[in-house]
């Protein structure tokens, strides 16, 4: 990627340098009284020079979006070289600081959280991968081919639903509710219960259909083998040991916010699902439940966690051992696609010469994250506190224009202490 000129960059607003600055302050002050401050991006946290690629990008990004919050981490071997977070500031509104420990919803990259505690569960003996779903919950369905369904295709999505014919049962809060006759807010049993009352869309492990009910079903596997709750299993079996200790479950409303959460940005309503009051409400606090999305897509994190539980799968016996982490990214039944790339345990994988690739992202109102591991052991995380929605420019150019970005000589310096 060519790198952004300081004159392309003051024109962007990136960055800005009053000519201000370099009068006496009564002018300063005087310039600043007779124009408002221009538009930027500003940015906490440390980027080295060698890295001023992925730095730019993510700034002209940002400001081209209007992004309010989010951040960028890299990874290089092992170390943590880049970490920063960044502000579009209009200064029509006070705003908080984004530093790069704040916390953001990560939406579906929780995915491969809960596929590598169901390896965990694997690893300890106390789980199979051929194990019956319904078996496992004491389910009794409506459609007997739930019986197919195997604790790896539910990680796979092979599990028979199709949200593009039946919908996504994640995000029916309102007519389970009124099916079941039961008040708002839903439980996850009330979704299993109006989800196992229906036919399945089509048969379990002919073809993968992304599914956030069937992770939702593995996070009620992993409580019931190992007799933890979801969030306890995952913090001491699997974060603990990364030493990750900000991570945790999100909630729905906005007073609800764990400590250093940014604020999330949606042009969309929705009724309220945390209570029957049928009050209109900002889709990304209270339009969905968020404690319902536990295992399909409930943590919170910021980028340097997330760079950080990339070990899990490239240091094995840190949390996985080597066979696991095999297991967890093998190709499906069903094969790969036509991209050559598939669906593992909660990552897209593909094969590139001496390495797999492995990648997902997350989205939900409120939120867009993107989680990459690469070759030559090159990882990154970003995250912002919007999606795309109508009307802003398109987000998922963003990992192409990542990986257009060189760098010729990597960064020494290893940040990890600065955040663990």
């Amino acid at each position: 990627m060519t790198l952004l000129s300081r004159r392309n960059l003051l024109k962007t607003g990136a960055i800005a340098v009053p000519a201000a600055i370099l009068a006496p302050a009564t002018a300063a002050q005087a310039a600043r009284a007779a124009r408002p401050e221009l538009p930027g991006v500003e940015m906490s946290g440390v980027a080295p020079a060698s890295l001023a690629g992925f730095d730019n990008l993510l700034k002209k990004f940002v400001l081209d979006r209007k992004i309010t919050a989010a951040q960028l981490a890299i990874m290089k071997s092992g170390k943590i070289v880049l970490a920063r977070g960044y502000r579009y500031n209009d200064f029509s509104r006070a705003l908080p600081a984004v530093t790069p420990t704040s916390l953001f919803r990560i939406a579906s990259l929780s995915k491969n959280i809960t596929s590598a505690a169901i390896m965990r569960l694997v690893q300890d003996g106390k789980l199979s991968l051929s194990a019956k779903v319904t078996q496992l919950l004491g389910l009794t369905p409506l459609d007997e081919r739930m019986g197919q369904v195997t604790v790896l295709r539910l990680m796979q999505h092979l599990g028979g639903w199709d949200r593009g014919v039946s919908k996504d049962q994640l995000w029916l809060d309102h007519t389970i509710a009124a099916a079941l006759d039961v008040p708002l807010p839903i439980s996850h049993a009330d979704i299993v219960k109006y989800a196992t009352a229906r036919k399945l869309d089509f048969d379990p492990g002919t073809k993968m259909v992304y599914s956030n009910y069937g992770y939702l079903l593995l996070g009620r596997v992993i409580e019931k083998v190992s007799g933890m709750s979801y969030e306890s299993y995952v913090k001491s079996k699997l974060l603990q040991p990364l030493g990750i200790t900000r991570m945790r479950l999100g909630r729905s409303l906005r007073s609800e916010a764990a400590p250093g959460e940014v604020a999330y940005e949606s042009q969309y309503t929705n009724k309220s699902v945390v209570d029957a009051s049928g009050t209109v409400v900002p889709y990304q606090y209270g339009g969905f439940n968020m404690p319902n999305q536990d295992a399909n897509g409930g943590w919170l994190a910021s980028a340097v966690d997330l760079v950080r539980w990339t070990l899990a799968f490239d240091k094995p016996g840190t949390v996985l051992s080597s066979a696991s982490i095999a297991k967890l990214v093998a190709k499906p039944e069903i094969g790969v696609n036509q991209y050559g790339s598939w669906y593992g345990g909660g990552w897209w994988v593909r094969q590139v010469t001496g390495h797999l690739n492995t990648w997902h992202d997350g989205s939900m109102p409120g939120t867009y994250s993107y989680l990459a591991r690469l070759q030559n052991g090159f990882s990154y995380a970003v995250v912002f506190n919007r999606r795309e929605e109508t009307g802003s420019l398109d987000f998922d150019t963003l990992d192409d224009d990542m990986n257009k970005v060189t760098v010729s000589s990597w960064p020494t310096t290893d940040l990890t202490s600065r955040y663990f």
